[in-house]
């Protein structure tokens, strides 16, 4: 059985690869940057297999993608110690033998490269991967497997937490689209802001690139919230939430 383990700046999440259904199944996550980061690895996990009957032994292969370095040797050990396995830790080293490339590896992250290595292994086109995550994130790939160039915006759940950090008054509110652009009262006001701006944000965006590069893009959308802007589903060939967990796998067995 396959682990994806994809540490993000948010989340980690945990997540077994199905292989006779070919489908991801059994998905958790552990806050990245709580207290005591290292005692909620060692207590969620075994807690997590326990309750779904899942003998840690019938692990026999782990991927490994994160973009918090800090935290790596904790998983790294406590897999090591609890599967039996290490895993497989995806770095620019990973990205010789696969059919994408980046101008700048050492800079781009390895959640970006599973995101294009899923999307590309699928398609074979020229795409937009579009990551509604901590960080809204655009990667640009063109027919060839080359990335073109990456944008990053502050997410959706950032850019709310920004606006309730920064402001006396306003209250928190649930990213939920609102029916119309035209805030009512506070809370329609804030999510109208927040997800209509967002909605336009993502379609300029597309646009540009497209002008700029003047030519068009399939444009694959993935991250926890990127069914939340529903104005967003013609522009989007594909929702895929787990993405980078698919691009996750085929990196690591790429290089296994």
């Amino acid at each position: 059985m396959f682990l994806a383990i994809d540490a993000g700046n948010s989340n980690v999440v945990f997540a077994l690869y199905d292989q006779p259904n070919g489908s991801w199944k059994n998905h958790f996550r552990i806050e990245t940057h709580a207290d005591k980061f290292s005692a909620q690895l060692h207590k969620k996990v075994p807690l997590y297999f326990l309750e779904h009957s899942i003998n840690p032994s019938a692990i026999k292969q782990i991927g490994f993608s994160s973009v918090v370095p800090e935290i790596n040797d904790q998983i790294l050990q406590f897999c090591e110690n609890y599967f039996g396995t290490l895993p497989y830790l995806i770095s620019p080293d990973s990205y010789d033998s696969l059919p994408i490339r980046s101008l700048r590896p050492n800079e781009i992250g390895t959640d970006l490269m599973c995101n294009v290595m899923a999307g590309f292994s699928k398609y074979h086109k020229s795409m937009i991967v579009v990551d509604f995550g901590t960080a809204l994130t655009f990667t640009v790939v063109n027919a060839q497997g080359e990335i073109i160039g990456v944008n990053i915006v502050p997410g959706l759940k950032t850019a709310l937490n920004s606006l309730f950090q920064n402001t006396s008054k306003l209250p928190e509110v649930e990213l939920k689209m609102p029916e119309s652009a035209l805030g009512q009262n506070t809370i329609h006001a804030i999510q109208a802001g927040i997800l209509y701006g967002y909605t336009g944000l993502v379609k300029g965006m597309i646009e540009t690139i497209e002008k700029e590069t003047n030519q068009k893009f399939q444009v694959i959308a993935t991250g926890g919230l990127s069914s939340v802007l529903t104005p967003l589903a013609e522009v989007f060939m594909e929702i895929d939430r787990n993405l980078t967990l698919e691009g996750l796998r085929l990196i690591t067995l790429a290089n296994a």
